[in-house]
This record gives structure tokens, C-alpha cells and sequence, in this order.
């Protein structure tokens, strides 16, 4: 039986409670063939892996909380509420809208994502 991944599950391993190696997490979660939507922008694999590792390296911690998932076959869909508080004590808090796909493993083969600003707008 394939085992599907959550977005929580990877969001916590790759930015907010980090304890792989960006390669492990990205290797556990994501499908080599992997594409990123966020906002109408794609990133392939790599791209993505460069912008964690960016947003790893300004983050100080966070959290997230689903608020709706649902899966059915390779279909995926999440809405969550993400907050961060960055290294020079910025934080930030957002609603985000996922759907995406799973490839035949369990990994994320897509995700497009878009959202908002929930709160004081303060710009990390």
C-alpha cells in the first residue's frame, strides 16, 4: 500500500522544524520530476530546493495548521495557515490554497499554491 504524502508533514521538515538534510526532506516528500506553483510562477526540482534553502536559512521557526485536506486517488488539495517568525524577529502569517498531484510512490509530483496575508500586513 502506498504511503501518501501530507504538506504539513514536509513544510515542518523542510522549513519550520528541520531535522534532515534539505536533500533527505526534499528526496522523502517530493518526486525527482516535482514542479512548484506558487502565484502563477513554476519552479522545477531545483529551483524549489534553492528557494527552501533560502527561506531555511532566514527562519527562525513556525508553525502551520490545516484547516482543510483532502485526498482522492492522485488528487491532493489543503488549505492551511502557515506563521513564521524569521532570524531578525520579523513574523509573518498567511492562508494558503494547495492542489496539487502525487506521483505513483506517494511523493508530490505537482503542487500549485496561492494565498494571503492574514492579519497586519508586515513583509518578511
Amino acid at each position: 500500500m502506498t504511503t501518501f504524502s501530507r504538506l504539513s508533514d514536509a513544510l515542518r521538515e523542510l522549513a519550520l522544524e528541520p531535522e534532515l538534510e534539505l536533500g533527505e526532506a526534499l528526496d522523502k516528500y517530493y518526486a525527482p520530476g516535482y514542479v512548484h506553483r506558487s502565484d502563477g510562477k513554476a519552479l522545477d526540482r531545483a529551483q524549489f530546493a534553492e528557494m527552501v534553502a533560502g527561506i531555511r536559512s532566514r527562519l527562525a521557526g513556525g508553525t502551520v495548521t490545516v484547516l482543510d485536506e483532502l485526498r482522492d486517488g492522485s488528487t491532493y488539495a489543503e488549505r492551511h495557515v502557515f506563521e513564521v517568525t524569521m532570524v531578525d524577529g520579523a513574523t509573518l502569517k498567511r492562508e494558503i490554497f494547495v492542489f496539487g498531484s502525487f506521483a505513483d510512490d506517494g511523493r508530490f509530483q505537482e503542487l500549485s499554491e496561492t494565498g494571503f496575508t492574514v492579519g497586519p500586513d508586515e513583509t518578511c
